[in-house]
């Protein structure tokens, strides 16, 4: 069960990659391309974590239960 949890993990930070490098149009051929890439792809993960965090955040301070007196 973990081998496929670093599975997926894995297949999605390489889709990323791909997506960025495409996005980009970044050759990593290119002298200097690929410390492009790399600064790209460190911010794609930070705002991953920040948009996840605020996701977080959102869903703990919503209201869950129903309300008293219904059902």
């Amino acid at each position: 069960m973990e081998t496929k949890i670093y599975m997926a993990i894995i297949i999605f930070l390489l889709v990323g990659a791909f997506f960025i490098i495409g996005q980009e149009n970044v050759s990593l051929r290119q002298e200097g391309e690929f410390s492009k890439f790399i600064g790209l792809y460190i911010s794609w993960i930070s705002q991953l974590f920040e948009n996840a965090k605020t996701a977080t955040g959102y869903l703990i301070k919503m209201d869950w239960l129903p309300d008293k007196g219904e059902g």
